[in-house]
């Protein structure tokens, strides 16, 4: 049995490694915006506002990392209990931040891509994640549920599913949003 276990654990090891062993492709980075003289207040926190701050503020911030104040931004977050920087000013290529934001690693994109869960694609009950566009895992309205006596669960609202507290889910940054924030972080994240 001990054998067994190890010889999982150890598949499991070398399939996990190379997820693990793979940097970002920087050469998918947006370019850095080309305006000068940006400043968090005006130019950086609304776009944090609108996409970031629902996760990254407050006592409960995620990561530890607060984006709604310059000073909370330049600090980071925390990883494993210790302080993590997610900012070097004068060089956003190697800024975690950046490469969360333009999405170019699955594993830190911000926000967080949605992986398939049970029931995802080719799997039964739906081709994609509950409330996503694809459906999911709840039958559509119109079809009887997979088993007797499972409730139906009604579509999404309009615009999108929510997440638990009531807030939207966060929308990824633009190209031009991540831009900004790397002619920022360049110009000496001020």
């Amino acid at each position: 049995m001990n054998q067994k276990l190890t010889a999982v654990f150890a598949g499991l090891t070398m399939m996990a490694l190379p997820c693990l062993a793979t940097d970002p492709d920087l050469s998918k980075l947006p370019p850095p915006s080309d305006r000068t003289g940006l400043t968090f207040t005006n130019d950086i926190e609304p776009i944090l506002k609108e996409s970031c701050v629902n996760c990254h503020s407050g006592q409960r911030a995620r990561g530890g990392l607060h984006l709604d104040t310059l000073e909370g931004a330049l600090n980071g977050g925390m990883k494993n209990g210790q302080q993590k920087v997610d900012i070097t000013p004068g060089n956003s290529e190697t800024s975690p931040l950046v490469i969360a934001v333009a999405r170019l690693d699955p594993h830190t994109a911000m926000p967080p891509m949605r992986r398939p869960r049970p029931g995802g694609p080719g799997g039964p009950g739906g081709s994609g994640a509950p409330g996503g566009p694809e459906g999911g895992t709840n039958p559509p309205p119109n079809n009887p549920p997979a088993e007797a006596g499972a409730p139906v669960m009604p579509p999404p609202p309009p615009g999108g599913d929510v997440r638990p507290g009531g807030r939207p889910p966060a929308k990824p940054l633009t190209p031009d949003q991540v831009g900004l924030i790397r002619a920022w972080i360049d110009q000496g994240a001020k």
